[in-house]
C-alpha cells in the first residue's frame, strides 16, 4: 500500500481496555468503551469487549448501526442526544440514549412503543462545562415527567466535563452528581443503576478519590491512545501506539527556508513567519488538513512538521527520500478522529503490526517509560528505519 492509512494494533487496544477495566473495577466503576474516534469500527469494538468493557458507546447513530450490522450484540449507548426525527433509529440500534430535552424523550417513547420495546435513558446534568445537560435545579422536575411516559425507563444520571470549557472532574462536581442521584432515588422511590461520571478526563479523579455513587465512565481516548486528556501524558502501563498513520512521500527536494516574493494570507489564514535557515530538505507527504489535524501528529525522530495545506503535509527531513517512501506518525486524539473519518485514509486493523516502540517517543524504552512526564509530541534524533521505501 502506498496510500495514506491508519494501522491499528487491536491487541494493544484490548490490553489497554483490560488494564483500565481492572483498575476501575476495584473502585466499583464499569467502563463504557467509546468507539467514535475509530468510526464505530467493529474490530476495535470487539477488542474493547475482549478487554472487559461493560458496554459500548458512540455519539453517531450511523456508527451504532454499523456495529449492529457487524453482529455486535453488546449493549450500546447513544452518547449524543438524538433529534426527535432520529428517535426510531436510536431505539432500533441502541439500548440507552443520553438525553436532556423532554421533546426528545417523548419521541423516543413513541418510537419504542411502535417497536414494542422499552428504551433506557441516561439524563445528562450540566455541572459546569457548559455543553449538554439539564441544570441541577431542573433535574427532579424533568425526571418526574420522564417517569410518566411509557416505553422508556430512566436508567441513570450522567454528566460530561473537560470537553468544552475544560472544567476538571473533581470531588465537588462528582459529589454533586452523587447527591443528585440520591435525591432522585429518595424522592421518586426508584433505583438508578447507571451513574455515568464522564470520560477519560475523569481517570485521575476516579483512581485517587472516593467515587461516591459514580459507577460508570465513558472511555475512548484513554483506551485507544493510552493518554490522559487533561495532561496529554501517557498513562502508566498503557500503549500509546495502538494507532499509526502511514503516509507516502510525493516529493523530497532541497529548498530554501524563506519564501520569495510578496506574501499575504495562505490557504488557511496568515502563515507562521518563516525564519531564513539556508537550504533544507523539504519533503512533502500525501495527506493534508482535509484528512488529519497536522498539529496532532508526532513525526519520526529527526523529522519536523513545517506546514500543511488541504492535501499536502510539508516536512523537514534529514535526507532526501524517494517518492513512495512511507513515513510513520503517531497521532493524538484530534488527529486520530479526523484520519479515521476521512474517506481518503484506509484503516487496516491487525492483531500485530509494526513495532512502533522503536520510534514513538511516548513509550520508547530508550527515551521514556510510559507514565513518565514527557510530552507525547517530542522527537529526539533520527532513525532511518522509521521510513520504509
Amino acid at each position: 500500500m502506498t496510500c495514506p492509512r491508519v494501522e491499528i494494533d487491536l491487541a494493544k487496544i484490548e490490553e489497554n481496555a483490560h488494564a483500565l477495566v481492572t483498575r476501575l473495577s476495584g473502585r466499583g466503576i464499569a467502563v463504557t468503551g467509546v468507539t467514535k474516534a475509530a468510526l464505530g469500527s467493529a474490530e476495535v469494538a470487539r477488542a474493547m469487549l475482549a478487554g472487559g468493557v461493560a458496554r459500548l458507546g458512540d455519539s453517531r447513530i450511523d456508527n451504532l448501526e454499523a456495529l449492529r450490522d457487524a453482529g455486535i450484540q453488546a449493549p450500546l449507548t447513544l452518547l449524543r442526544s438524538p433529534t426527535p426525527g432520529q428517535a426510531a433509529r436510536a431505539v432500533a440500534c441502541a439500548s440507552i440514549s443520553q438525553v436532556s430535552e423532554l421533546e426528545v424523550v417523548k419521541a423516543l417513547s413513541a418510537a419504542a412503543g411502535r417497536l414494542g420495546s422499552n428504551h433506557g435513558l441516561v439524563l445528562m446534568v450540566e455541572l459546569g462545562d457548559l455543553r449538554e445537560g439539564v441544570l441541577p435545579e431542573d433535574v427532579l422536575d424533568l425526571a418526574r415527567r420522564i417517569l410518566r411516559l411509557p416505553h422508556v425507563t430512566l436508567a441513570g444520571l450522567g454528566t460530561n466535563l473537560a470537553c468544552r470549557a475544560g472544567v476538571v472532574p473533581s470531588a465537588d462536581n462528582m459529589g454533586e452528581l452523587s447527591a443528585l442521584v440520591s435525591r432522585l432515588e429518595g424522592e421518586l422511590g426508584l433505583h438508578l443503576p447507571i451513574v455515568s461520571g464522564g470520560n477519560s478526563a475523569n481517570l485521575a479523579w476516579a483512581i485517587a478519590a472516593p467515587v461516591g455513587r459514580v459507577n460508570d465512565l465513558r472511555l475512548g481516548e484513554s483506551i485507544l491512545l493510552g493518554c490522559d486528556p487533561l495532561t496529554r501524558m501517557p498513562l502508566h502501563g498503557l500503549h500509546t501506539d495502538a494507532f499509526t498513520l502511514v503516509v507516502p512521500v510525493i516529493e523530497s527536494l532541497a529548498k530554501p527556508t524563506a519564501p520569495r516574493g510578496t506574501t499575504g494570507e495562505a490557504a488557511f489564514g496568515v502563515p507562521v513567519p518563516m525564519r531564513e535557515r539556508g537550504t533544507i530538505i523539504q519533503t512533502i507527504a500525501a495527506i493534508g488538513r482535509q484528512d488529519v489535524d497536522p498539529e496532532g501528529l508526532t513525526p519520526p525522530v529527526g523529522v519536523s512538521v513545517l506546514a500543511a495545506s488541504s492535501d499536502h503535509l510539508v516536512l523537514e527531513t534529514p535526507q532526501r527520500l524517494a517518492p513512495g517512501t512511507e513515513i510513520r506518525f503517531g497521532l493524538d486524539y484530534s488527529a486520530l478522529l479526523r484520519a479515521m473519518t476521512s474517506p481518503f485514509v484506509v484503516n487496516t486493523p491487525a492483531t500485530t503490526v509494526h513495532d512502533h516502540r522503536r520510534w514513538h517517543p511516548a513509550c520508547a524504552a530508550r527515551d521514556i517509560q510510559p507514565g513518565s512526564r514527557m510530552p507525547v509530541h517530542q522527537s529526539q534524533g533520527f532513525d532511518p528505519d522509521d521510513m520504509v521505501s
